[in-house]
């Protein structure tokens, strides 16, 4: 393998900012800052989010949704039952005549 057509593979010290759980993993992430960590000191990466603070590793779900996907879907696209007729529209066809049905006749 050559030297100089790959980055260097070093051990980092990942941080999760919002809990403040730490451990090492080997990467490619280069950082000014160190830090120690078990007697040795490490590049440090800092990440938002880690398996020790996402709410699918932790177990802590949060729905923000407030309605159903399934209802929103439903609402959006009317698909479900045909709504029942309204009662103004019911009246108004029994006001209009019906048309009678008429034969044309050539002569």
């Amino acid at each position: 393998m050559k030297k100089e057509g790959h980055p260097d593979y070093h051990d980092v010290l990942f941080v999760d900012t919002a809990t403040g759980t730490k451990f090492v993993c080997g990467s490619t992430i280069k950082s000014d800052e160190t830090e120690e960590y078990n007697g040795k000191t490490y590049p440090v990466y800092r990440a938002s989010i880690t398996s020790a603070s996402h709410p699918f590793f932790t177990g802590n779900t949060q729905f923000v949704d407030t309605e159903g996907r399934i209802d929103k879907f439903l609402k959006k696209y009317k698909t479900g039952k045909k709504a029942a007729p309204k009662a103004e529209d019911k009246a108004e066809e029994k006001k209009a005549p019906a048309k009678k049905a008429t034969k044309k006749t050539d002569k």
